[in-house]
């Protein structure tokens, strides 16, 4: 080697690394585009991709970021038609916006600080590595929005990652699955950097999270789900459901405050984790607030729909009372018509007054209809939208314009997410500042997390050996 100069022996390495982990060529599977038969093979592959992904640049894992990000804004938009088809929920046009929001706002490289720490010691490194392959599991409501954040999350922080989709939503997922692929090989990133298995069930996902060669787990879903991961002896990253109240004290700006319930409420049907759930309206403002309501692409329901409204969209069972999971996601134009009840095409929402016992109020329902409660006064207000959140600790909203009755409020209910004079989904980037995510991992403290949360942090020392006396 002694002809080649630098550059010419760190490639000549790389390629010999390559050639001993026999990772020049991905091996023969059963699949293509990252998606397999078996957790094995996709577990393989994905181990195979990131062992190659760890020997190249920065800068390169930046660029196929940047493929990532492209190919969604390019080619994405029929995946969110497909997201509805084949789940029934949801609006295509949201969850369009979902996806160029995923693509365009979830951070990427730069997510990635390193600090240092020098002086008569010599100098200290901390730096982020990555955990190699990552099992993700992702839900039914948001299922391309989340493959998208989490795939650009974990490739940024050096990952490759193995999802098991929801089964109601498997061909979307594996359809954006393949176009991420895509996307990568184009900036010259290892196929096979995202895997999933074809036909994804409860016993896949149990396979990949005890899988030896998956350190990590992260699932977006339900508290059963999230229970699991906790208890698997792995790191695990768990966003849990939510339950997001939103208050309205006398000091609000009603006009605005009924304008951005019902835009943050309505989008995508309400799938939103992050979406208001329920309404609790200071009694002085809360007639104001209902007529309000009326002129924004809602519709209030009076007192005598409380009864046809509750028969339809929660059952009965031996476990207790639970949403009907055939109105989750749905048009408010469908789940209306099943009560004999026509509105125009524009209405995205209905509004309808009950007590605080009702389980509109006490479950996430999903739908895009929302109850209000009314209190007298606002500690009244933060109190009971305390009970209502549940301890889920994922997501408030409050319109005030009173600073101090929104820090009570913010010190009461201690959430992941708080978002003051503004639509829910301000939290995540649209329309607020900051970057989206959709995996809030409220359960297990990490937040809004980004490519700095699927790293292990590393500290690299070196000492000046003529400072040890």
């Amino acid at each position: 080697m002694g002809d080649l100069d630098t550059k010419e022996l760190i490639t000549e390495v790389t390629r010999k690394v390559l050639q001993n982990l026999e990772l020049n060529q991905p091996s023969e599977a059963s699949g293509k585009n990252g998606i397999y038969a078996t957790v094995d093979e996709a577990v393989e592959q994905a181990w195979i991709a990131q062992k190659r992904l760890s020997t190249l640049t920065l800068q390169k894992r930046e660029e196929i970021i940047r493929g990532m990000r492209e190919i969604i804004k390019e080619k994405g938009a029929p995946i969110a038609e497909l997201v509805v088809q084949e789940t029934g929920m949801g609006r295509v046009k949201d969850k369009v916006v979902k996806q160029l929001l995923a693509a365009e706002k979830t951070p990427g490289t730069e997510d990635l600080q390193t600090g240092a720490f020098s002086g008569d010691h010599g100098l200290t490194i901390v730096e982020h590595a990555p955990f190699g392959v990552i099992g993700s599991v992702t839900p039914v409501t948001n299922p391309t929005a989340t493959v998208i954040n989490n795939a650009i999350g974990m490739v940024a922080a050096g990952n490759a990652v193995v999802f098991n989709c929801h089964p109601s939503a498997t061909k979307c997922t594996l359809r954006v699955i393949e176009l991420l692929n895509e996307g990568i090989i184009t900036q010259g990133g290892p196929p096979n950097l995202l895997t999933a298995v074809e036909k994804p069930t409860l016993d896949t996902a149990k396979e990949i999270m005890n899988h030896p060669r998956i350190p990590m787990l992260v699932a977006t879903g339900g508290r059963a789900v999230v229970n699991v991961i906790l208890s698997s002896g792995k790191k695990a990253i768990g966003a849990g459901a939510g339950n997001p109240p939103v208050v309205v004290d006398e000091t609000a700006n009603i006009a605005k405050a009924a304008r951005d319930i019902i835009a943050g409420a309505s989008i995508d049907n309400n799938l939103h984790c992050i979406a208001e759930k329920e309404i609790i309206a200071v009694s002085s403002i809360a007639d104001q607030l209902l007529e309000q309501f009326s002129y924004e692409n809602a519709v209030v329901l009076g007192s005598e729909w409380i009864e046809p409204l509750t028969r339809l969209l929660i059952l009965d069972g031996d476990q207790g009372q639970r949403v009907n999971p055939h109105y989750i996601g749905k048009d408010i134009q469908v789940i209306l018509k099943d009560l004999n009840h026509e509105v125009n095409d524009d209405i995205r929402m209905a509004v309808i007054e009950v007590g605080r016992d009702h389980p509109l109020v006490q479950k996430e329902q999903l739908m895009p209809v929302i109850p209000l409660v009314r209190v007298g006064d606002v500690d009244e207000a933060i109190k009971l939208a305390v009970e209502v959140e549940q301890g889920n600790r994922h997501t408030a909203m409050m319109h005030s314009a009173d600073v101090n009755n929104m820090t009570k409020f913010a010190r009461s209910i201690q959430t992941t997410l708080f978002v003051k004079n503004a639509p829910s989904y301000a939290g995540i980037g649209f329309g607020g500042e900051g970057h989206t995510c959709f995996t809030i991992a409220g359960p297990t403290g990490e937040g809004l997390t980004s490519a700095r949360w699927f790293t292990r942090i590393r500290r690299c020392v070196l000492v000046d050996a003529l400072s040890i006396v």
